[in-house]
């Protein structure tokens, strides 16, 4: 039985949206962006609100520019207005997928519209469930997109959330809506598409209706770290006071909602959400340490403190992280609670594959001294002078990764690969990001 896409997107639409109303569709041209363009074009007149497209153009693709192409060419047979934004996304601060994600938030809250329009549907609920539980995340990294969200700009509607791929595709071919095919979407050394294209059509042989379940499940979760979010802001309202969490009310609740308090004031301070793992030590030395010491942790550039009786945020410089891991081209590395990097295989670009030798490149933490010569152009410099350059605050400066092949500094998260160590033009590599703990 066909799905009747256009009334569940008016349905969800018309109690949300007043008369005159400012759409923005965040479109890819892909597939599901494709098919809500044309269902939003068909609801205009009928729900009375203005409507356009914006395509993020990441550059990441030989094809980049031809997509744009077709997408100006759909939404001018549609007579939806189109805006092109180019954005650079530089790898190594977050990982690739995260910061072509940033970069796309950012040009939505660019744009002159009350809400934006994206097209996530039910598939992609359950494969982020998926995703981020082999990741270890809690509940609030569990938790499932929302419907509506506030966001900087305006806010953002995912009307497509309880409809499948499979609805998505049946509707593209009954209508003859013409879509492009990413082929990044079709690389297996990418865990999403891996668990997308492997793992999701085996559980569905077993369990037939697994991703309506993950899904669901995903909105339950949502439901409990709102749950969590409520608790911890009345913890909140007790123990903090103008000098940050007194040490007293946080001693006196039980551990897994001293830790729940704790996430959600660095949440809120920081913008970060640090693991189950981060939050045990930081209490376990907070609360545990004797009167004369003062611990201090690293967080998002910031370090967590302990003065006269109270928990509190400061600049500074953190110590770099100990150990030592080996990479011998696998394509992701967990750094323990350090965060992550992953490789992704590239040509012409990146560390050159034919570099890494037999024993692999060691992970290792900046020490002080080393150099780099990220620019063939330019002489080998100081990785302080470049890390300074290149906008890196000082108390981040000691906790990033570092890529050592034999006795020679190759990479520097957030930096890029040696001159000596770089791909040719032809030549196979990977493109190297880092994912900080928490991210």
């Amino acid at each position: 039985m066909a799905v009747d896409l256009a009334g569940q997107v008016r349905d969800f639409l018309s109690p949300r949206l007043a008369p005159g109303a400012r759409l923005g569709l965040g479109y890819s041209g892909g597939l599901d962006s494709s098919v809500l363009l044309h269902l939003l074009a068909g609801l205009r007149q009928d729900l009375g609100y203005s409507l356009s497209a914006v395509h993020v153009h990441h550059g990441l693709s030989v094809n980049a520019d031809a997509w744009a192409e077709h997408c100006r060419r759909a939404c001018g047979r549609l007579g939806i207005p189109l805006t092109v934004c180019r954005v650079e996304v530089v790898a190594e601060a977050s990982g690739l997928e995260a910061a072509a994600r940033a970069a796309r938030y950012r040009a939505y809250a660019d744009q002159a519209v009350d809400y934006i329009v994206l097209a996530h549907h039910l598939d992609d609920q359950a494969e982020t469930l998926l995703f981020r539980l082999l990741r270890g995340a809690g509940v609030h990294g569990l938790a499932a997109m929302a419907g509506q969200r506030d966001h900087e700009g305006g806010a953002i509607l995912r009307p497509l959330l309880s409809v499948s791929r499979a609805a998505l595709h049946a509707h593209a071919r009954a209508q003859a809506i013409e879509y492009i095919d990413d082929e990044s979407n079709a690389d297996l050394a990418l865990t999403r598409n891996w668990l997308r294209h492997e793992v999701m059509p085996q559980l569905e042989q077993r369990f037939p209706a697994c991703r309506q379940v993950l899904a669901r499940s995903a909105g339950q979760l949502a439901e409990s770290a709102g749950l969590l979010d409520d608790l911890a802001a009345a913890d909140l309202a007790a123990a903090a006071d103008a000098a940050g969490l007194r040490l007293d009310v946080l001693a006196g609740l039980g551990p897994a909602r001293a830790r729940n308090l704790l996430r959600f004031w660095l949440r809120r301070e920081t913008a970060t959400l640090p693991s189950r793992a981060w939050l045990e030590e930081a209490l376990a030395q907070l609360l545990d340490a004797d009167p004369d010491r003062h611990p201090e942790l690293a967080v998002a550039g910031r370090v967590l403190v302990r003065r006269g009786g109270r928990i509190g945020l400061e600049a500074g410089a953190p110590a770099a992280p100990a150990g030592a891991w080996r990479w011998h081209g696998e394509a992701e590395l967990v750094l323990g609670g350090y965060g992550g990097l992953r490789f992704q295989p590239v040509v012409g670009a990146g560390l050159a594959a034919s570099r890494l030798p037999a024993d692999g490149a060691r992970v290792v933490w900046r020490q002080g001294g080393e150099r780099l010569r990220p620019d063939c152009r330019r002489p080998t410099r100081t990785l302080k002078n470049l890390l300074r350059e290149a906008g890196v605050p000082a108390g981040e400066r000691g906790g990033r990764p570092l890529l050592v092949i034999g006795d020679r500094l190759a990479w520097v998260a957030g930096i890029g690969v040696d001159c000596a160590f770089q791909a040719g033009p032809a030549e196979p590599g990977w493109l190297i990001s880092w994912c900080p703990p928490g991210r």
